[in-house]
């Protein structure tokens, strides 16, 4: 794994947008993967190792989180920020087309990045996102972001732990991954999880409406999959069923049993992304794109 950064505008200033790279430098077969809204790059890391072969592939800190700069305001953490950070990155890349990994705030990144026309992506997969977030899911979301402390990493984990409940699949191994990946001590007694609190603040402002990307889908050109958790409380049945009417060629894995979001850290989702990439790699291949 490499790290790389690089500088993007905000209102107020300059911020750094830090992101990992497995794979070689040289390989114009790109593949972006972005995080949710309270994660950060390393969630990737078992599926980056695993399409490092096959893929140069970026992992990037959104701005806010893991070990990029926080903005300055809160409140301008939104979408429209974090697309452009992303074009910053792609131009820094210097790549003409990327195929591109979104979980749940990762993947409304994609979906309005790749209904752009001339957007550089090639396919798009969605892991347990869709066109529409109700403001009831965007208020439960309200819920667990915040100023959380704890007087240990054992504390922290268990919080994670509780909290995660779509990642009660993962080994124990794989869990103290995440707790040192995704904290940051304030003190020698005190661990906070690894964003800006302030994420809340802009997140708050935007729970009192539904979102609704359904215009967006409908210009997109490439590929999707959609990764499903069947329990999800954020991509629901009906949106599921919308996006399929509208997207027939759409690829659907769902996953019974699961909650938001699929950690894509078990053997058999990174099995299922691996396997439909490589797939529409090959279709692109036989028809020239």
């Amino acid at each position: 794994m490499r790290t790389s950064s690089v500088k993007a505008l905000n209102p107020q200033g300059f911020h750094k947008v830090v992101y990992h790279e497995w794979g070689s430098a040289d390989n114009d077969r790109v593949l972006v993967c972005v995080h949710g809204l309270a994660r950060n790059s390393r969630d990737f890391d078992d599926l980056a190792l695993a399409l490092s072969r096959d893929y140069r592939v970026i992992c990037p800190d959104i701005v806010g989180r893991g070990e990029s700069d926080w903005l300055p305001q809160g409140v301008n953490y939104d979408l429209p920020r974090y697309m452009s950070d992303m074009v910053t990155l792609l131009a820094r890349l210097n790549v003409e087309q990327v195929d591109w990994v979104g979980t749940s705030m990762g993947g409304l990144i994609g979906i309005c990045l790749a209904a752009l026309p001339g957007s550089p992506i090639r396919s798009l997969v969605l892991n347990d996102i869709g066109t529409h977030v109700s403001k009831e899911s965007l208020q439960r979301i309200v819920q667990y972001l915040g100023d959380h402390r704890f007087a240990s990493l054992a504390e922290l984990e268990q919080y994670m732990r509780n909290t995660y409940t779509a990642y009660a699949g993962l080994s124990d191994k794989q869990w103290q991954h995440l707790v040192q990946s995704g904290h940051r001590k304030i003190s020698d007694t005190e661990y906070g999880l690894h964003y800006d609190p302030r994420l809340v603040d802009a997140t708050r402002e935007a729970q009192h409406q539904d979102v609704d990307l359904e215009p967006f889908w409908n210009m997109i050109q490439c590929p999707q999959m959609l990764i499903w958790g069947q329990d999800s409380d954020v991509l629901t049945e009906e949106t599921v069923a919308r996006m399929r009417q509208q997207r027939p060629d759409m690829d659907l894995y769902q996953i019974p049993g699961m909650s938001h979001a699929p950690s894509l850290m078990e053997e058999d989702q990174i099995k299922a992304v691996q396997l439909w990439l490589r797939n529409n790699r090959n279709k692109n291949q036989e028809t020239g794109r």
